[in-house]
């Protein structure tokens, strides 16, 4: 909606970028008719969290320059108004361009403070546009002045789902927010469900549910980020449950090493090794590298990890993780080697699925 006005000293237009598409029907609208109140002249529609403009076109219609500023006052706070170019020099002819800009908080619905002899929200607020020349005695005098009304409204998502008729009626765009407030969270909910669904993105909260739903028991000895890990990979790990691709994958998971060697390097950070044999035999044993002496334990396996630089490795959750995954049957001993000692312990082939540990 646009209004001209007219005067012997300004011309001022105000246009609203957003208007209402029926005159709201305030409540009092009844004794205002009564009263023949002055009517509603430049609505403005405002919504919460959205910022609203409307253009102040001016021309200066006398003939010496003036000196003019724009201010603008009314009914609501002076923290939502806010005029741009509002102060400028006008030469005999020439046109000013200003923006009337409204930034209404996005909680108004929530946090609105109202008066202690009003029971309801103050939807309509009445404002007022001030135009002041500075004369050359540093005196401000009022050239014109024009009205406007606001209208704050939540903007509804549900009236896209109704005919145009009924879009028209500014009450019903009100009573279905009501709904759309309180239905919008469960939406928005079930949108990303599938995000609480997923132990790496899921709230923490979520997380012994889904740890239960995979039959994942949850250790204090690790990370959060652990925790999701492990839950995520869950059915991964029990696949290969028994095996030596399962334990190296859960020393990995457990410990952060790496499960193939670093680039250009041969040394294993994980290994995992069996001895066979019947022990040193005359006739049969060449003595060397393969000789062994004495008999080895049935089922027994040997687990090397290559601590890095600057980390500490958790022996007890080291233990933990083995006791879990291995076959019951089988017994193990357990190296934990620095960083230094890493020359003893060189691959000429690095493991990446070794055999299981038990056919």
């Amino acid at each position: 909606m646009t209004q001209t006005l007219e005067r012997p000293t300004l011309a001022i237009r105000l246009t609203p970028m957003d208007v209402p598409v029926t005159r709201p029907w305030a409540e009092d609208e009844a004794a205002r008719l009564a009263i023949n109140a002055p009517a509603i002249v430049n609505p403005l529609l405002l919504h919460p969290g959205e910022p609203t403009e409307a253009e102040i076109a001016i021309e200066n219609c006398s003939h010496h320059t003036l000196d003019l500023s724009v201010a603008a006052s009314g009914s609501f706070p002076a923290e939502w108004c806010q005029i741009l170019r509002s102060r400028q020099l006008l030469a005999p002819g020439e046109k000013l361009a200003a923006i009337l800009l409204f930034q209404v908080p996005e909680t108004f619905f929530e946090a609105a403070e109202q008066p202690q002899d009003s029971r309801h929200l103050q939807l309509e607020r009445q404002g007022q546009l001030r135009f002041l020349a500075l004369d050359p005695s540093g005196a401000q005098y009022l050239l014109r002045s024009i009205n406007f009304t606001l209208y704050l409204r939540p903007r509804s998502l549900y009236l896209d789902f109704l005919p145009t008729l009924y879009r028209e009626v500014d009450l019903v765009g009100r009573f279905l927010k009501v709904f759309e407030m309180a239905f919008e969270p469960d939406v928005h909910t079930l949108e990303g469900l599938w995000a609480y669904l997923n132990p790496r993105l899921a709230p923490e909260g979520m997380l012994p549910f889904l740890a239960h739903w995979v039959g994942w028991q949850l250790s204090p000895d690790l990370t959060l980020e652990h925790q999701r890990d492990l839950i995520a990979r869950a059915m991964e790990i029990y696949r290969w449950r028994g095996t030596r691709r399962g334990l190296q994958l859960s020393l990995h998971l457990a410990t952060g090493l790496p499960l193939n060697p670093p680039e250009g390097t041969v040394v294993s950070p994980i290994m995992i090794t069996e001895s066979f044999g019947p022990g040193l035999v005359l006739g049969e044993t060449e003595v060397g590298n393969g000789a062994i002496l004495g008999g080895t334990k049935p089922f027994h396996f040997h687990v090397v990890l290559r601590q890095p630089p600057g980390v500490d490795l958790d022996e007890s959750l080291i233990r933990k993780t083995i006791e879990q995954e291995k076959p019951a049957f089988c017994s193990y001993d357990l190296t934990i080697l620095p960083a230094e000692d890493s020359d003893r312990w060189r691959l000429s082939v690095p493991i990446q699925y070794p055999p299981p540990l038990v056919s």
